[in-house]
């Protein structure tokens, strides 16, 4: 897969990781299946507009932000230390 992917996938597993979620419990709170959370987070599937909307509701963000990437972890990582993201 290309560079826009795997770093999605990437982001999607570092917003996962920093709630503290398992794939599975992010997939409840998107509405996705675990197996296809797995493949985006290795870069080995391409998430539609609509799944990239579901896992940036999950998450609490907008759209924009979750495709931002790494700008989004630094801030996230920093609002989850002040207790701003919820778990």
């Amino acid at each position: 897969m290309n560079g826009i992917v795997h770093d999605f996938g990437a982001t999607v597993r570092r917003l996962r990781e920093a709630h503290a979620w398992s794939q599975e419990r992010l997939a409840e709170h998107a509405g996705l299946n675990r197996t296809y959370i797995g493949e985006i987070e290795r870069g080995t599937a391409i998430a539609s507009i609509v799944t990239v909307e579901k896992l940036a509701f999950a998450f609490g963000v907008g759209v924009a932000e979750l495709l931002a990437g790494s700008a989004l972890i630094v801030s996230g990582e920093r609002a989850r230390a002040a207790g701003g993201l919820r778990p």
